[in-house]
């Protein structure tokens, strides 16, 4: 019953809060005075995402030929060498072979859960009117709270952490899309081209979607190390993939006895999730916002008006 509560009393702060940010913004939608989302593009480039990439793709490289579950008790919670990179853990296992096998049970479902949530929370942010409700309550549900109750009925298991996240992931990009799709229906330029007689195809596929999509799809790269680390929390938790799994969560979670006598087996795994942030963070840093339409499209330009002519012909005409 508490629990029930605090999901309701999130919806119904996250719906006031939606109400408060409409009466503020309300005469500007009205009016049609809000800036558009299109602006120059950004022609500046940065290096620091393939660093960051190829940190994390050598160490997956590194570590995939090394044998996972290979166990030497002989060399238990050894210190990092040239023969273990990364150190060994309480059971003599490779850390550096665990973390990159790991990064397919983590790194990749993280990458298909932002990417469906990507696809619905566009979809269902295009439908406001629709899914504005079912998004705020959602938004108001946590990924722990869902992975409780995906247990109850699917039982634990490595699908149980993704069904969770993917639940709740969606709503706060479908928030976003509703969001920026009002801030650019109330621009000037569109008011404008609403009057000239373009339909509603037309307005969406030339303007809504490319203003939209960029800084939606940067909100979805930012939301990856959070949507990795919920994975490896609930790792953590025991409600994802069991031992000897070498989901990064679990990593966590088995090597956590033995962080301050072995503090590497628990830095290691929680590096590797800081990289992941640092490349999602780069590479959001790096999609381009939606530049200004160039008047080249031939017949869909809008008509410009002749120059008028200056008073001094005028009267001379007369």
């Amino acid at each position: 019953a508490g629990t029930l509560a605090l999901v309701l009393l999130g919806a119904v702060a996250t719906g006031a809060c939606g109400l408060a940010a409409r009466l503020l913004v309300g005469p500007a939608l009205r009016d049609g005075a809000l800036p558009t989302l299109h602006g120059p593009a950004r022609s500046r480039r940065s290096v620091q995402p393939f660093v960051h990439g190829a940190v994390l793709a050598a160490v997956v490289a590194f570590g995939l030929p090394r044998d996972p579950l290979a166990l030497n008790t002989g060399e238990r919670l050894q210190a990092p060498s040239p023969a273990h990179p990364f150190g060994t853990d309480a059971l003599g296992r490779d850390l550096l072979a665990r973390i990159a096998h790991g990064a397919f049970d983590t790194l990749l479902l993280a990458l298909a859960i932002s990417a469906a949530a990507l696809c619905a929370g566009v979809l269902l942010g295009l439908l406001p009117r629709l899914s504005g409700p079912l998004v705020d309550t959602v938004n108001a549900v946590p990924a722990a709270l869902a992975a409780l109750l995906v247990t109850a009925v699917a039982g634990s298991g490595t699908t149980t952490p993704a069904l969770a996240v993917t639940a709740v992931a969606w709503a706060p990009l479908a928030a976003h899309t509703s969001a920026l799709l009002a801030q650019e229906r109330a621009t000037l330029h569109l008011t404008a081209t609403r009057s000239l007689g373009a339909s509603r195809r037309h307005l969406l596929r030339r303007h809504l979607l490319p203003a939209v999509l960029p800084p939606v799809t940067r909100h979805a790269l930012l939301r990856l190390p959070g949507i990795a680390l919920t994975l490896a929390s609930l790792g953590f938790l025991g409600l994802g993939a069991q031992p000897p799994s070498p989901e990064w969560g679990a990593l966590l979670a088995e090597n956590q006895p033995y962080a301050e006598r072995a503090p590497w087996t628990v830095l290691a795994p929680a590096a590797v999730l800081a990289l992941l942030g640092a490349l999602a963070v780069t590479a959001a840093g790096g999609v381009r916002r939606p530049g200004r339409q160039r008047r080249n499209h031939g017949s869909e330009a809008p008509p410009v008006a002749p120059p008028a002519a200056p008073a001094k012909e005028l009267a001379e005409t007369r």
